[in-house]
């Protein structure tokens, strides 16, 4: 009984690990590409300038010191007075998230 329980967490194991991996960073880009870069640069800065100066780029973002994938949600899911009252599907927001997550510099 005990070998069938310990064969079980190791099987599981895996799982548990890929369990904290949010969203498809792909998916992301080519949301924000097409709904936030109309305020924000989505990729990297080699863009000269921001599209509104009050919005930070997304490499900003990703390196803000603490950031992490749920801060973004978080941010995300409340209002803010500097940005539009965006409600993004859970799906998106996590493809979002990974996007900029990707964009940390190690």
């Amino acid at each position: 009984m005990a070998r069938i329980v310990l064969m079980s967490m190791a099987l599981s194991a895996p799982a548990a690990v890929h369990a904290g991996e949010i969203g498809n960073a792909t998916e992301g880009l080519a949301y924000a590409r097409a709904h936030c870069a109309e305020c924000h640069r989505v990729e990297t800065p080699a863009e000269d300038t921001l599209p509104t100066e009050d919005a930070p780029d997304f490499v900003t973002i990703a390196n803000t010191p603490g950031m992490t994938e749920r801060a973004l949600i978080v941010w995300l899911q409340t209002s803010h007075p500097t940005m539009p009252n965006l409600i993004i599907p859970a799906e998106e927001r996590d493809d979002v998230v990974a996007y900029i997550m990707s964009l940390r510099q190690k």
